[in-house]
């Protein structure tokens, strides 16, 4: 909205500062000013809230160090992290940009799922909230608008740069002439097709067209029959992924920070048209305004910490979580790096893994040896450690540790190739 406001001020009163609001870095820094702000203020009375209205966390015995501790504290606190996140971008990012708008649905869209998965835990009392079908449907739906919208819109393009003496090969509707900062012209080519990045490989593009053209070349045009279905699968595990680590205290948020921060590096270079071609990678327009959604979630839960570190004062609950693993996946997939998912997400990843082996493992022995065995004491792998006696605070620490050398390894995958 400001970015408007100060845009009319400029060009009608030619107001001294407005143009500052012109720039993503000043509006970024803006957004997570105002998100840390938001945090701050309004967390400590959102937790009274909470807590006058009795909305604390029923904890399971699951035989954990300082489980007890935890119980009553109050829960649903991702509704910090949501105004946190929904407030500063509204306020400096620039709202016709498709890519903003994609990021504002998926944040109210999970954060109402998780919403009334927590408000049936808490108020109806039933420890299993909302069915898990109900949470695949919205997640699912959510994937179906994401992959549509960034197949379909004609505002989602990419553009490669091609020398001058090519210009001819191309429809001149397909051809624009950027000026860099440096008044160097640049010739672009605009192209709509589904592409994504490879890490690690010199031809690093690929268009997922490819795997239907492998059967049958009439199918390439069809492409959205396989980029659809992959935005689904990676919106739904990547926001179980978050749910699943959002365990023991300030663990999810801590990660989703240094996540926010990495895809905050991505959605930078990509959308800027002299770093993508330094870097050779895939330009991207428009996805700039991305870096301010990224400075408020990065703020959103780097303020959430405050009060969600050990001890926590607040759980962030499934309004909270949901939420988070959504975002990361939506912007993952707008920078075209959803194949650097498996690194950038690691600790969500290992997570869902150690779930997922536990129960194979259980399910197999109880049917080969008639009883469950168990690879982990307990899953998620964070409850393992607990079990091995670690505390809470050094599991969290090192989880961050680990998050930090995968968010440069991603980042390190720009250059290397």
């Amino acid at each position: 909205m400001l970015y408007y406001l100060f845009k009319f001020l400029k060009e009608h009163y030619n107001l001294a500062g407005a143009g500052l609001f012109q720039y993503i870095s000043f509006r970024a820094a803006a957004a997570i000013i105002v998100s840390l702000i938001i945090s701050q203020i309004y967390g400590g009375s959102i937790i009274n809230l909470l807590r006058r209205r009795q909305i604390g966390e029923t904890i399971r015995e699951l035989g954990l160090q300082g489980e007890t501790a935890k119980k009553g504290t109050p829960t649903m606190g991702g509704l910090i992290i949501l105004g946190a996140i929904v407030v500063p971008t509204l306020l400096f990012a620039r709202l016709d940009n498709v890519y903003i708008i994609l990021m504002l649905i998926t944040t109210i869209w999970l954060g109402a799922i998780g919403f009334a998965d927590d408000y049936i835990k808490v108020f109806k009392k039933d420890k299993k909230g909302l069915a898990g079908t109900f949470k695949i449907i919205g997640q699912v739906g959510l994937g179906i608008i994401v992959g549509t919208t960034l197949y379909f819109n004609k505002g989602v393009i990419t553009k490669e740069e091609i020398p001058q003496s090519d210009i001819h090969k191309y429809s001149p509707s397909l051809v624009t002439k950027v000026t860099d900062d440096n008044f160097k012209v640049h010739y672009m080519v605009s192209e709509k097709a589904p592409t994504t990045t490879i890490p690690f490989m010199k031809s690093h593009e690929i268009d997922y067209s490819i795997v239907l053209c492998a059967f049958n070349k009439n199918l390439c045009s069809y492409s959205w029959l396989i980029f659809i279905p992959v935005v689904i699968f990676i919106i739904t595990a990547v926001s179980n992924g978050a749910n699943l680590t959002d365990g023991i205290d300030g663990l999810a948020t801590g990660t989703s920070a240094i996540i926010g921060s990495t895809l905050l590096v991505f959605a930078y270079v990509s959308g800027n048209v002299i770093f993508a071609n330094y870097l050779d990678i895939m330009y991207i327009p428009n996805a700039g305004e991305l870096v301010i959604f990224c400075a408020a979630f990065v703020g959103a839960c780097v303020g959430f910490l405050w009060y969600n570190a050990y001890p926590a004062q607040v759980f962030m609950g499934d309004t909270g979580s949901l939420a988070l693993g959504g975002i990361i996946a939506t912007l993952a997939i707008s920078v075209r790096k959803e194949l650097l998912i498996p690194v950038m997400c690691g600790i969500f990843l290992v997570e869902n893994v150690s779930v997922m082996m536990q129960v194979a493992y259980f399910k197999y022995t109880k049917k080969k040896y008639g009883e469950g065995r168990r690879i982990f004491l307990m899953s998620p792998l964070h409850h393992h450690y607990q079990k091995l006696g670690m505390h809470e605070s050094k599991i969290v620490s090192r989880f961050w540790i680990v998050g930090i050398l995968l968010a440069i390894l991603t980042i390190v995958t720009l250059k290397i190739r």
